[in-house]
Formats: C-alpha cells, structure tokens, sequence
C-alpha cells in the first residue's frame, strides 16, 4: 500500500506539471508534450489502481488537467439527536459522509450545502469549520492530491422531504449514532467522523493538518 500511495503521489506531480504547462504555455510543440505526460499519466493511475472500468475515462479532463490540489467540501450533518447523515454510494456500495467537490462561483459552504442536497434531498446550514484535511494523511481512497473541507451542518427543519437532484450517486440515505455506524464506511471518512462529532460536542476546535 505504502508503495501504492507513493506512485499515485508522483503520478499526481506529473499531472500537476502538465496541468500548470498547459495552463501558461503558447508553444505549440510544449502543448503536445504535457498533453503526453497527461496521457502517460492517465495510464499510470490505471495500471496501479487496476482500474479500467469505463468510469475512470471521463476523469481525463475536470482532473488531470487541473492544476493543484483538488478541493473538496463534505458535511457532517448531525441532528438534534446526535445522529449523522451518510450516504451509501453507488460507485463503490460504501458509507461516506455527503460531500464532492467544490465549484468555481460558490464559497465552501455553499458548495457543501448544495453536495448534500445534490446527494440526499436534505436542506442544511452549516455550522461549523470541523477541520481541513489533507487527503495523503487521511487514507483517502481517491487517487490525487485533495484538501477535504468539513463542514458541521444542521438540517433545516422548516425544509420539506424533496428529491435529491444527484441522487443516481446514492444508493440509500441513513441517520446513525455515534455507537453504532455501519460496518462498510469508507475509510477516508470513518477516520473523520470522530472529528465531527468531537466538534459537535464541543469539545474540538477546527483541525488541520500541520
């Protein structure tokens, strides 16, 4: 594993180069170059992920050729009886937090709002920074370098059941006490709870990675 993440780190550098090359070049013969080292890149992160399933192609542009970490926003939605809200996904049946990431035009927090809904059909606030969490620590299972924003959130009780607009991504939607969580979360999330719920009670400022 630990050979794995080190691989999937100096892919991740090689996408980074590419994607600022890309960004900033006017040269013609530059352009194809870090459009091959994308290409190798994207081969790369096949072959050590053993990933070929038709899923993984669309990655190609909104990833690779973005320089930087990614950004996302997830939402620790916990309600008045201490119960978090966590979604089944459908790509790969696992529990996770509501989350994904963030777009150009909206503040963390909004995206955040607006991944819950997208994904549960639940109307929240946010609350709380719980922390900033920085993916290659935190046993995250995507491939490239992220910074996890998490929100404590507070659903909106005046809000009506609706349908959530992503809800092809969710197989199911559940509350759960701290004391009994289900057996398959995923893993970069499991870690992360504790957090929240530490911060829910008010016993935890915001973390971050140091």
């Amino acid at each position: 594993m630990q050979l794995e993440r080190k691989l999937l780190f100096w892919v991740d550098k090689l996408r980074d180069i590419s994607a600022y090359g890309l960004k900033f070049t006017t040269n013609f013969n530059d352009k194809e170059n870090y459009t091959k080292i994308q290409e190798i890149a994207f081969e790369m992160i096949v072959l050590i992920t053993n990933n070929l399933n038709k899923g993984i192609k669309p990655l190609i542009f909104p990833y690779l050729s973005r320089p930087g970490p990614l950004i996302g926003g997830d939402g620790a939605v916990i309600n008045s009886k201490g119960e978090i809200l966590l979604i089944q996904r459908a790509d790969n049946q696992m529990w996770a937090m509501p989350g994904g990431l963030l777009e150009v035009g909206e503040t963390p927090a909004e995206g955040v709002i607006r991944e819950i809904f997208e994904e549960t059909g639940i109307e929240c606030q946010a609350i709380e920074l719980i922390g900033i969490f920085d993916s290659r620590f935190w046993q995250t299972s995507f491939p490239f370098h992220m910074y996890h924003l998490l929100f404590l959130c507070s659903p909106i009780k005046s809000s009506h059941a609706r349908t959530a607009t992503h809800e092809h991504e969710t197989l199911t939607i559940d509350w759960f006490k701290e004391s009994s969580l289900p057996e398959k979360i995923d893993l970069g999330h499991i870690l992360r709870i504790p957090k929240a719920f530490q911060v829910w009670k008010g016993y935890q400022k915001a973390f971050f990675d140091q």
